[in-house]
Parts: structure tokens; sequence; C-alpha cells
């Protein structure tokens, strides 16, 4: 006799996707379950061992803000950490952090086993629960290798590469989940039979090196910050010892070999069937489309504080192992460089993400959700955000609560699931600041005023984390209220800021001041010190009176109000635009509209439309190859089915 447990939330797989998922779940007061393969690899980082990044950073600081735990994992491991596009505006600074790679997980795998309501088990998925009561399926639950079933009310598939996962190392392939770990290949045919839509990709890894046998002289040395800038709005400060990386560039020589093996790699051969990223391209694939370069650069970065090994950043490849070892050795530097590990390929399948909604439940079945490199996507970060979103909905569902989700203007997250539920993709899907509208509207300052109140709606942010948010946003009101009032004196703007005459800002504010671009906020807040001091909200923050490191208030707050009334005019507009997409978002299609009783609707688009099944008439218009003709005929259709229906159709946001 099989042996049962239940539960309300099953997730499979604790990856990156995973672990936000099954803490969602848990802290939203359900008992959830998280399976993978082996506890000691959670949050395993299978490639680089680095956190954030252009882009990457923005969706770290939302699930954050949300109340999702990598931020903070990310803070307490990390050994290098660079705020990236400085030398640009706001709308696009980036954190990034190398990570001690064997720390991350063991401090995640804390993180879980100290959650409440929260269970981890190692067993391995092969088989789903189904249900089928009158052509609705409902997934149950799962099926273990072990023979159990582990019942559940909803259930999260989170297995990054490990669907039917083959790897590749020149002509040699095999099956693997990562190098050494199984693939998950009855998992992935149980989802076949799903008749979901599915495909193949691609991604991979660069050899990892003994940095004993590195001469580190012969590289550019790249420290990280100084004064660390962190991922979570709540670390206060970050106590790891920190690292530099180095910086390396390829040889005429290591072309050379390259384009005389190029035929030996997996990418080249014929044998790898899937699409890898364009945007982290295998270095053969650099090789072959840009030929005219002569030179690519590398990065050796650090995989922990007690270890010796080496990842070579942007040397991703699927050549036989004695090519990379020919490589590695005709780069200076690394002439007798030994190499740990080999590069390598991964193939891996994927669900077409046009089969989810925007809960990332699958739209034809209740009870599952897919969240991660499942849905398409690359990176740690991507995957992170789809986690919580999916466990944020599915214990939503099973308490009878409506769906939350983000659209476009309230974040990288919402970009990330709309791209994927509107367009698919058929390489994997990297997320880039370019994909945003509103950029300087989703900056990493201000993810925590866009999010953390959904959040603590949610029940993801604690009492004591919510009082510290609404004291920081007193604190920046405050501020600002200070900056926008407060009239410039000659005598603190010649402390401040002596290179301008004090006639031309005679009766002006510090924050018309501020809209200058050769002026900063820190000179001013140094000036500003007496009246600081004085603001009952900003006192207790003037702990110097030099203000050498900004003291009268944390750097980052006083850096996002300088951002507010810098770029003030550029906001307006903004919002201005995202009221008009709120408005087009606002259109609800309701799910009984039929595509193919649509008078002059064309073959193609309700083939499209019916595929996708948008949820609001802004979704349907980012959909590749719907026309704005289309659009207009589903508006109408929509009232004219609803008034035959006797339904007036809800022109209310989906957000």
């Amino acid at each position: 006799m099989s042996f049962t447990e239940q539960f309300d939330v099953a997730v499979v797989g604790a990856g990156h996707a995973g672990c936000e998922a099954a803490m969602a779940g848990a802290r939203m007061g359900l008992k959830t379950a998280i399976i993978t393969m082996n506890l000691d690899l959670i949050a395993q980082m299978s490639c680089n061992p680095a956190i954030g990044g252009i882009a990457k950073g923005h969706l770290v600081r939302e699930v954050d803000a949300l109340g999702g735990v990598m931020g903070e994992v990310a803070d307490a491991v990390g050994i290098q950490f660079r705020l990236l596009n400085t030398s640009r505006g706001p709308a696009v600074w980036s954190p990034r952090a190398q990570c001690d790679k064997q720390l991350y997980r063991i401090k995640m795998r804390e993180v879980l086993e100290n959650q409440p309501n929260l269970h981890i088990k190692q067993a391995e998925a092969v088989d789903l629960v189904i249900e089928d009561v009158e052509g609705t399926r409902r997934i149950l639950g799962l099926k273990l290798r072990d023979g159990r079933q582990l019942l559940a009310g909803a259930t999260i598939i989170t297995t990054g590469t490990f669907l039917n996962g083959l790897i590749h190392c020149g002509e040699e392939r095999y099956p693997a989940g990562r190098s050494g770990e199984p693939a998950s290949v009855l998992l992935g045919e149980a989802l076949r039979r799903l008749g979901l839509r599915t495909t193949r990709l691609k991604t991979g890894t660069p050899p990892r090196l003994d940095g004993r046998t590195i001469r580190w002289e012969a590289f550019e040395e790249q420290p990280g910050d100084a004064d660390p800038t962190p991922f979570s709005f709540r670390t206060k400060k970050i106590v790891q010892p920190q690292v530099s990386c180095h910086i390396a560039y390829t040889t005429p020589e290591t072309l050379q070999i390259i384009r005389d093996n190029v035929g030996r790699s997996a990418m080249y051969s014929g044998q790898i069937e899937g699409i890898g990223p364009r945007y982290c391209p295998s270095i053969e694939d650099k090789i072959v489309k840009f030929p005219e370069k002569t030179q690519h650069q590398f990065f050796l970065e650090p995989e922990g504080l007690n270890t010796h090994e080496v990842y070579v950043n942007g040397m991703s490849t699927s050549l036989p192992m004695e090519v990379q070892f020919q490589i590695v050795r005709s780069i200076p530097g690394l002439e007798n460089a030994e190499m740990l590990r080999p590069g390598y390929a991964i193939e891996y399948d994927s669900v077409d993400a046009t089969e989810l909604d925007r809960s990332l439940k699958v739209k034809s079945m209740e009870g599952l959700y897919l969240a991660g490199q499942i849905n398409g996507t690359s990176g740690y970060e991507e995957a992170a955000c789809q986690g919580l979103m999916a466990g944020i909905n599915a214990a939503l569902k099973l308490t009878g609560e409506p769906s939350f989700t983000l659209d476009r203007t309230e974040g990288y997250t919402g970009i990330l699931i709309d791209d994927l539920i509107s367009k698919g993709t058929n390489e994997p899907y990297r997320m880039f600041t370019s994909r945003a509208e509103f950029r300087l509207h989703l900056r990493i300052d201000n993810a925590d005023r866009r999010l953390t109140p959904y959040g603590r709606k949610l029940g993801l942010i604690d009492d004591a984390t919510w009082a510290e948010y609404e004291q920081k946003q007193a604190r920046m009101a405050a501020l600002a209220v200070l900056l926008t009032t407060k009239k410039i004196d000659a005598a603190v703007l010649a402390i401040a800021v002596p290179s301008i005459e004090p006639a031309s800002v005679q009766g002006s504010t510090w924050a018309q001041l501020l809209k200058r671009p050769e002026v900063e906020i820190a000179p001013v807040l140094r000036a500003l010190v007496s009246e600081l001091s004085r603001d009952p909200l900003l006192a207790s923050f003037v702990i110097e009176p030099s203000l050498d490191r900004l003291s009268a208030i944390p750097r980052n707050e006083a850096r996002a109000v300088e951002t507010e009334i810098k770029f003030a005019g550029y906001l307006d507009q903004q919002k201005k635009a995202i009221q008009k997409l709120k408005e087009a978002e606002g259109v609800r299609i309701p799910d009984w509209l039929n595509y193919t009783t649509i008078s002059g609707l064309s073959r193609e688009m309700q083939e499209k439309l019916g595929r996708v099944r948008p949820q609001t008439i802004g979704q349907a218009s980012r959909i590749p190859g719907v026309t704005p003709a289309a659009l207009g005929l589903v508006h109408v259709s929509i009232r004219i089915q609803g008034k035959d229906r006797g339904e007036k159709p809800a022109e209310v946001s989906v957000a």
C-alpha cells in the first residue's frame, strides 16, 4: 500500500524559483512541501555564483520588496559587491554581487529549514496525480519514485534544466540535470502527456580553474565597491570579507584554436537541437558571429572564500575537454592553469509560457503552476521572481482570494511575466532594462515604495519590517519637504557648492538647485547639517558633523530623494504615459469570448488570440503580429457578445 502525505502547496525543485515559491506559500500560512533530489544542493548556483547585474539586480530588489529571500541571502554571503552603470542615469543603476557558492546554498537551506509551515523532502517526482471531471483536469499532487503520493491543493513545477536534461561536452553527451546529477526524465514525460506545448532550449557553463595555478599578476584587478550596495532593503551592513575579480583577454592563438576546432563544438556539429541564449553566447559562438573582433574579454571570478576554484566568466563552451585545456593555456597568466571542471552545454525541455495565465497557472487545468527555466527564462533572478509570484498565487487560489499580478508599469517582474505569457520565447529569456517602457519609474531605489505595500497585504512583510519601511518613507518625505521649502543661504551655498554664484540662485530652494546636473545631494546635506539636526524625523541620523558618509540620512534614501527631485519633469511625463497604458490594461477580455465568431477577424488572428487567450486588450496588443484593426474588432465584440449574454464586461485593471 502506497504512503500518502497531504499538503496545501507542493513545490517540485529547490532551485532559486522553488525556494521563493515554497517560502511564499509557507509565509502565507499554508502547509507547504518542497521536493528536491538532493538536500545538499538546495539553491545550488549551477553557473556563475553571482546575483544581480543589469536589470537582474532590479528583479532581486523587487523580490526583496515583496518579501522574498534571495536578496537577504545574497547580502549575507556576497564576497564582492558592485553597483553597475553608475556612469549613466539612476534608471539603469543595478547591483551585482559575487557570492560564496557553498555559503549561498547553506544559508538558503538554513532559511528554508527555519520557516514554519515548510517541509523539505528529498525525493524525485516522477508523475502527476490527475483528476478529470467532465473535461476539466485538476492536478491533485505528485507521485514520487519511492512509491509515495504527495497530494496538494496546488502544485508548482520549478525543475530548472532537469527536464530531460542532456549535457554536451564536445562529441560526448549524456543525460543529466547538472553535471553529476540525474535528469528528470519521468516527470518530463508526464508533462508531455498533458499536451502542453514544449520546446528544447540550451544553456552552458565555462570551465573552472584552480586559482593556485593562476599567475594573478598578469591580469588587471577588478575590486568591488568600497561601500557595498546591498540587495535587501533590510540589510544594514555587508559583513563578509570582500575579494577582487580579475580581467583577462583572448590572444590570437586563442582565437585560432577555437576556429580550428569549432566543428567539434556540440553547438556547431549539429548535435545540439536546442536554442541557446543570444545575450550570453558561448566562446565559439562569439568567434563565429563576430569574426571581425580580434579580442574577447573574460573575468576570473572566485567561487568562494574557502575554495581555490575560479569561474571563467565569458568562456562558456561545449568544445571537447582537451580543446578547452588548450584555450585556457593560450592566455598569458594561465599558461600553467589547471582545469578543475570542464565547461559544457546542457539541453532541456521548457514549456511554451503562452500556456500560462498572469498568475503563472497552466490555463488548461486547475492546480498546476510553472516557474523558472521551465518557462523559457535564463538566470537565477528571473527564476526567483517567477517562483515568488507562483507561490503567492497558489496560496491565494487555495484561500479563495483573487490572484496577485503586476503590470508593466509596476515592476520588471510584471514585464517579464507579461512578455512570457503574451509572446512566449524561442530562446532563453533574459531581462534587460531596455524591455521596460518606464525605466525611470522602475528604479532599484523605489522598489520598496512600489511593492512593499503589496507584500504587507499578502502577509509576506512582518511587523518589524513594515515599521522600518514606514519610518523610511517618513524620513524621505521630510527630507524632500526640507529641500523644496528651504531657501538657499549664501553662506551655506559657499560651503556646499562654491562654484555657483549666490546671485544666480537668489530666492531659489535647494530642490531647485539640485535640478542642475552638476549639483549632487551629498555636499548639500553636509552643508545643511544644522538644519537636519533640528528636524525631528532626521535628527537621529546626524551622527557626525562632517557627514563624510551622508550620516545625516542613509545614502540610499538621500539618492532616492535626489532622483525624484532631479527628474521630476520626466517622471511626471511617465506618469501620464503609465495612465494611458493602464487604460488599455483595464479593458478585460472575458474568458467566454469566442474569437472564431468575430466577423472580420482573420484565421491567423483567431489562432494567435485563441492560443494565448490574453486577459486584457493591453496584453493582446503585445502578442506578435496582432494588429490594431484586430484589437478594434475584439474590443467591439466584447460589448456585442457580452450584451447577447446579458453581461456587462468589466473594465478594470487585472493588477
